[in-house]
């Protein structure tokens, strides 16, 4: 986190001289003032809370500062630095600059990307390419998970640092000698040097959480230092786009900048998450937090001090949320479970029988009701033992046993296919329904490079405005690898499928593109 000027803002008309009119006004009320004063103490008296609710709120009072107590010992300033660095060199020897070289300026607008491709900047420093990448600073936070000075904290905290420091609670401060990050989750361990005996935080069980439970959150807002927000868990199991590996908890006690790192603590005092993101229109604090679990926080950190790295399971699937329509087309109720849009050659799943369409509904006994679930029980499981998952298939419920493995570097492609049948004289294959016209995938136009080499289809020629594959985000290029099940790589193929599914009941369509495969309906509304 960058550092950050705090301000803060008074209002130019305070309360009191926004009640002057009405105190002039009550003090012209002389006559009767005696008789009306024994009413409003009388009333007064009435509204006092009883004894009960006094004991009951310095009961929660105590709670908390019991929590702040035990918990904030362990919490620790952390302080990053950068040093000022030259850009990647292109392939001439000379700097790429860092982002768009355009930030900041009039053209930024313009080119969001940065320079267009094929044109070369050229920054301040003279130098192809611009600008050295300047230095920075940051503030986050941090916790004590082991005495002899490990300290978990977020990645975005941490990461490209050239040198960090760790200052404690009661002053002390140690520089970080060995540092071990997971971008996938955001977090990151620090092993701080020359440091024994310090105050460990105790770690609770995040799953035992429940959407209402008071927390607090620790940290060092604004470098505020040793700051305690209050609220309460308002929500289970959250996805944020830029962090892959986690489902948050989602919580209203304040996280602002300098908190990130910095542990979401229950009323015993325990770390349940790791205050990481704010949702908000101006960087700061609206009301919505989000933290790691620390059960997923325990097993990163774990693998990070012991290997250095996070080693995660691997089924060998490409998967995606259902929607209503793919359930309905597939038999499945209530939306429950993942749609296998595809299956590695080679993988634990493909050995396991899984095919392409298949919903998978629960693992190892553990429903599963979208792909992050799914993909955070795999990751976390045993490898090179049975693991039972259940899919539907057509409809029908079917058990299978998968020895999950440990994620491959580079995951293999899928093998190709023959076509098996004769292509039709035409270059070409239009279907009015569909909206869209396709090519034979060797047909390949002006001698480029196949960009799906070792997959099987048919290519994308163009799609009409409007039309149904328009609608559902077909477009030119992409590659139809299937048709409902059906494997088609001809346009032949292509033909005799389409002409054998009908689009009220939808049409079920495997793409690939770039990012991979997914699977598309297309149904006439």
């Amino acid at each position: 986190m960058t550092t950050m000027k705090r301000s803060l803002f008074f209002s130019p008309r305070s309360g009191l001289a926004r009640t002057v009119p009405a105190i002039v006004a009550l003090s012209g009320l002389t006559l009767g003032l005696p008789a009306v004063v024994p009413s409003l103490q009388a009333t007064a008296r009435a509204e006092e809370p009883p004894a009960a609710a006094l004991e009951h709120a310095g009961a929660l009072s105590k709670a908390f500062r019991y929590a702040a107590e035990k918990a904030t010992p362990s919490v620790v300033v952390v302080r990053s630095e950068s040093k000022p660095k030259d850009g990647p060199r292109n392939e001439r020897g000379g700097r790429r600059g860092n982002g768009n070289p355009f930030k900041g300026t009039p053209f930024e607008d313009m080119f969001p990307e940065g320079a267009p491709e094929g044109f070369e900047f050229n920054g301040p420093d003279g130098e192809e390419g611009g600008r050295r990448m300047p230095g920075r600073s940051g503030v986050g936070s941090g916790v004590i998970i082991d005495a002899s000075g490990i300290v978990l904290t977020n990645n975005h905290v941490v990461e490209g640092a050239d040198t960090v420091t760790v200052e404690l609670a009661d002053g002390r401060e140690y520089k970080a000698v060995e540092i071990k990050t997971d971008p996938a989750s955001d977090l990151a361990v620090v092993r701080l040097g020359d440091a024994e005996n310090l105050p460990v935080a105790k770690l609770g069980d995040s799953d035992k959480m429940e959407i209402g439970d008071w927390v607090i959150a620790i940290g060092n807002p604004f470098e505020l230092e040793t700051t305690v927000s209050a609220g309460i868990i308002s929500g289970k199991g959250r996805e944020l786009g830029s962090v892959q590996r986690a489902k948050f908890l989602q919580t209203d006690a304040a996280i602002n900048p300098g908190n990130s790192g910095g542990p979401l603590v229950n009323l015993a005092g325990e770390v349940v998450g790791i205050n990481t993101a704010i949702a908000s229109n101006n960087g700061g604090y609206q009301g919505i937090g989000f933290a790691i679990p620390i059960n997923l926080a325990k097993w990163v950190g774990g693998q990070l001090v012991a290997k250095g790295r996070v080693q995660r399971g691997y089924l060998g699937v490409q998967i995606g949320a259902l929607s209503s329509e793919m359930a309905s087309k597939l038999g499945v109720k209530d939306r429950k479970g993942v749609l296998v849009n595809d299956v590695v050659a080679g993988s634990p799943a493909a050995e396991a029988g899984v095919e392409e369409l298949d919903v998978i509904t629960s693992f190892d006994g553990q429903p599963v009701d979208g792909p992050r679930t799914l993909q955070e029980v795999v990751e976390r499981s045993d490898f090179d033992k049975p693991h039972r998952v259940t899919v539907l298939r057509e409809g029908k419920k079917s058990e299978l046993e998968i020895a999950v493995r440990a994620l491959p570097d580079k995951l293999s492609a899928a093998a190709p296919r023959k076509a098996e049948r004769e292509e039709i004289d035409a270059e070409t294959y239009y279907s009015k329904p569909l909206g869209l016209e396709v090519r034979n995938k060797n047909a390949e136009k002006g001698g480029e490079a196949d960009p799906y080499e070792g997959f099987e289809g048919v290519v994308v020629e163009r799609v009409d405005d409007q039309g149904l594959a328009d609608e559902a985000g077909i477009g030119p290029s992409m590659l139809i690898r299937k048709v409902g099940r059906k494997s088609v790589s001809t346009i032949t193929e292509f033909a005799d499928a389409v002409e054998q599914e009908s689009l009220e009941d939808g049409v079920m369509l495997q793409v690939r593109t770039s990012r991979g495969n997914s699977v598309i309906l297309l149904k006439k509304n």
